[in-house]
């Protein structure tokens, strides 16, 4: 059901623990990678962020 909605064309954050400390990550959905359990996001400047899927805490 997750995985669902983040196929969906639109704008998410993404708040992630990065070094021990929160952090945010605005963007697109750009890739979904199961078997290395990561997210990548594509922002407004087209710049890509990389998260892993077991450090992130919340998506709105």
């Amino acid at each position: 059901m997750i995985l669902k909605e983040l196929r969906k064309n639109r704008y998410i954050t993404v708040n992630y623990f990065e070094n021990g400390l929160l952090k945010s990550c605005d963007g697109q959905v750009w890739n979904l990678n199961l078997y290395e359990q990561s997210l990548t996001l594509k922002d407004k400047q087209q710049k890509e962020f990389s998260i892993q899927l077991s450090k992130i805490k919340a998506i709105s």
